[in-house]
């Protein structure tokens, strides 16, 4: 190494040995040093012997030059002199000293880097009353979360679907839909007692006359919308009749439709094991009706009809429709 020229011979079985590396190793860190810019290239090496006295073989080395990126010396605020890896550094800049009695930064003792897995905390440092860390965002003490409904049994899921198979054929913008989803979206107006109709009703009284891309979202926007406006609506009805009193505030009538819920889910009869068989036995020849059965309610068909049947329904139906 030539320190007055800053030049280095590329030795790479020496350097190897000296470090106790591989010369892989040596090359592929000699190719990091030149892709960052700390060398450069100045003159190639070469195989031929020179036919030096004294040695059986000498070729020439490859020289590399140790340089510095000018990028850094212009960060810095270097002057240099030169061009390429013969330039010189020849000023650097000052850094300006603060003299002041309340700054102890120039007596700061630097620590050495902690090899610790865990970072130490960083002391608040108090100069002319400021605090020099953070100030955490203001949270707010009470957080508002949303109530969850409670929770729905099995029979009320499955009344909830066939409620919304009934529903979704005489509104529809909401044929699109799902069951399930449509069903979930609901459950607000199957828990006021309402029946299909009323539930059709409802909905074709919206006057909708385009169809939503999600129409079971828009059903749960336009409910909750509702539900906000509804205690304004109150204060205005009891405003203008305060002694008026609506039928679905009167706890008789919950009850009386709460009965008829129970009894219309008590009068369906359950589905046994027999149905099941005589079904999947006798449906092959009405794949029609499968197929249509699977269109309006595709868990009830899977459970009637099985999955095999209900694939060979769908199936001799869409080829159907192709023909045609």
């Amino acid at each position: 190494m030539d320190y007055t020229a800053g030049t280095v011979l590329y030795d790479l079985d020496g350097t190897a040995a000296r470090c106790a590396l591989s010369r892989a190793t040596v090359k592929r860190h000699v190719g990091y040093l030149r892709e960052l810019g700390a060398l450069a290239w100045v003159r190639h090496g070469s195989r031929r012997n020179l036919r030096l006295p004294g040695r059986p073989y000498a070729g020439t080395a490859t020289i590399y030059a140790a340089t510095i990126p000018y990028v850094y010396d212009r960060a810095h605020g270097n002057r240099t002199e030169g061009q390429g890896f013969g330039a010189r550094v020849v000023g650097v800049p000052v850094p300006p000293v603060h003299a002041s009695a309340a700054d102890g930064s120039g007596r700061r003792v630097r620590e050495p880097q902690s090899l610790a897995a865990r970072p130490r905390k960083p002391v608040v440092e108090v100069d002319g009353m400021l605090k020099d860390t953070r100030r955490r965002r203001a949270r707010p003490r009470n957080l508002s979360r949303p109530s969850n409904p409670p929770p729905r049994s099995p029979l009320q899921v499955a009344a909830d679907i066939r409620i919304a198979a009934q529903v979704r054929p005489h509104v529809p913008w909401t044929q699109g839909e799902g069951l399930r989803r449509l069903a979930y979206a609901l459950r607000p107006l199957i828990d006021q007692g309402l029946d299909a109709h009323d539930i059709a009703a409802e909905l074709t009284s919206w006057w909708i006359t385009w169809r939503p891309a999600r129409p079971a979202a828009y059903i749960t926007a336009q409910l909750r919308g509702r539900a906000a406006d509804a205690p304004h609506k109150d204060l205005l009805a009891e405003a203008a009749h305060p002694h008026a009193a609506g039928p679905t505030h009167n706890p008789a009538w919950q009850a009386w439709l709460r009965q008829r819920a129970t009894a219309a889910e008590l009068r369906e009869p359950q589905r046994t094991d027999d149905d099941r068989r005589h079904a999947r036995l006798y449906g092959w020849d009405r794949w029609a009706e499968v197929a249509e059965h699977y269109a309006t309610d595709p868990d009830d068909a899977l459970d009637l009809y099985g999955t095999r049947l209900c694939g060979y329904a769908v199936k001799r139906a869409s080829d159907g429709w192709a023909r045609r």
